[in-house]
Order: C-alpha cells, then structure tokens, then sequence
C-alpha cells in the first residue's frame, strides 16, 4: 500500500469512533482530509463538526457537513485528527500543516481524542520532525533566542501565515524525552501562542495504518487490536 492509502485506511476506521446525533471534532491535514470525505457519506447521521481550519471547513462544507462554531459547543464526544509524530505515551508533535493552536483548542474540549496516521509517524522518542511553534509577528526574534537557549534550531517557515494571523517558528534538533515539561516551558515564552506539543492532552485513542492493516491503541492498553 502507498503512503496515502495508508492514511486513509487509518482515517476510515476512524469512523467506528461517531457518535450518531453528536457534532465531530475534525482536524486538519492529508489524513483528515480523508476522514472528512468518509464522513460525508455519515452527514445524515451527524448534526455536523467543528473544525480546526479554514482549510477542514471549506472541505466539510463542499460535502454538505455544517459546521459550527466552538464557542456554540460545550463539550465534544470525539475529535478525529492526525499527528506528525506520536510516541509510546501518546504524546504527539503536530502543527506541520500549521493549525496547533486550533487543534489544540478543540482538542482541550474533546471528550476522546482519535488520532490517525501511518506507521511511519510512531516514535521512540519526539524529535526527529521539528517541532512547530506558533508566534505573535512582532516577538518572533525573542521567541527565535529563547527557543535556541532550549537547544533547537528555530527555523521561521517561510511565506506562511496561520489562519490566526500569526508565524510558525520550525524548531529542529530536539530530542523530547520530557515532552509535559518541555511543553509548558516553551508556552511560557512570552510572544509564543502555542507550541505542536500535545502531551498534557495528548491522544486517547491510537489508529496506526501498517502493511498489515490498522491497529487500534487505546490509552491504558499495551496490545494492539486489529480494525
């Protein structure tokens, strides 16, 4: 299977995961790009999504999905997404499509974080794809110093905006073996937004796309359950 057949094996099974007569929580990204297109053949069964892009939201409305503001939802019973890299404990770095900092908020409402990818984003370690980290414009040179005192290598990516209006510093050469505390002390940088750590709230649910099919992992479970 290629890459992109994996992914979106991962993202189909994901649709065990709704919640009929509920609203979803979508991602961004190849691999929720995916998802959403599964889930439009579920749109009657959904009362819609919210979502963490411009780009999600364009996508679910083509297929007829509504989608709603999160400041209009209490609490969402799932939120599908994928990662760009995930380790043993669930902790991810995402943002390489540079939508963490509304990721991460609709994740911190989500009552089950489903996350998809293929096996190649499982890791030992968090690291090797640099870690995003989202910036007011006018602090991006102190971020850049302070970012670099932590041992990284902040790169700015270059001709992008966020859908907040805001930069993306691409900090490379980490090796994350702490990554609770490596995501607080960077957030505590003043001028950051948010950095693509999600290890306080990290993923509850594992879908792992592989040559042999898509492993289920749950949080607490240590053996994989084929879907």
């Amino acid at each position: 299977m290629t890459q992109d057949e994996l992914k979106r094996a991962a993202a189909l099974a994901a649709l065990d995961y709704i919640i009929d007569g509920t609203i979803v929580g979508v991602g961004t990204g190849s691999t929720v790009n995916h998802f959403i297109d599964g889930l439009a053949t579920k749109r009657s069964r959904i009362r819609g999504a919210v979502s963490s892009s411009e780009a999600s939201s364009a996508r679910l409305t083509a297929h007829g999905i509504p989608v709603f503001d999160l400041n209009d939802i209490e609490t969402l019973p799932v939120y599908v997404d994928g990662a760009d890299e995930i380790d043993g404990g669930f902790c991810m770095i995402k943002g390489g499509g540079g939508a963490l900092t509304r990721e991460k908020i609709v994740a911190a409402v989500s009552e089950r974080f489903v996350c998809i990818c293929d096996a190649s984003k499982r890791v030992t370690t968090l690291g090797r794809f640099p870690l995003p980290v989202e910036v007011i414009p006018m602090a991006c040179a102190h971020v850049t110093r302070e970012l670099s005192r932590l041992g990284g290598r902040p790169t700015l990516r270059e001709n992008f905006v966020t859908d907040n209006g805001n930069l993306i510093l691409d900090v490379h050469g980490l090796s994350i073996t702490d990554p609770v505390m490596l995501e607080a002390e960077v957030n505590q940088i003043v001028g950051v937004v948010t950095n693509g750590l999600f290890a306080s709230r990290g993923a509850d649910v594992l879908l792992l796309a592989g040559a042999g099919g898509v492993e289920r992992y749950e949080r607490g479970l240590t053996s994989a359950t084929p879907v």
